[in-house]
């Protein structure tokens, strides 16, 4: 499973980003991971992989929400 392998590997990573296209890669990085574990989760139902999936959401909803910025 190197997909659940690739998303633990970002969950660790360290999430400093310097610039606007760094958290544009990392947001499209990790929308597609989801998406990815999202289609092993359709076929296992493994509630493993679902709990992996909602920290990766966390996550992205945090960089969007830097990328966004302030109204």
């Amino acid at each position: 499973m190197e997909i659940i392998d690739k998303a633990l590997e970002f969950e660790q990573r360290k999430h400093t980003f310097k610039t606007t296209s760094e958290r544009i890669e990392s947001s499209r990085e990790v929308k597609e991971l989801i998406l990815s574990l999202n289609t092993i989760y359709k076929e296992k139902k493994d509630p493993e992989i679902m709990d992996l999936m909602k920290r990766l959401t966390v996550i992205k909803q945090k960089i969007e929400k830097r990328l966004k910025g302030r109204p």
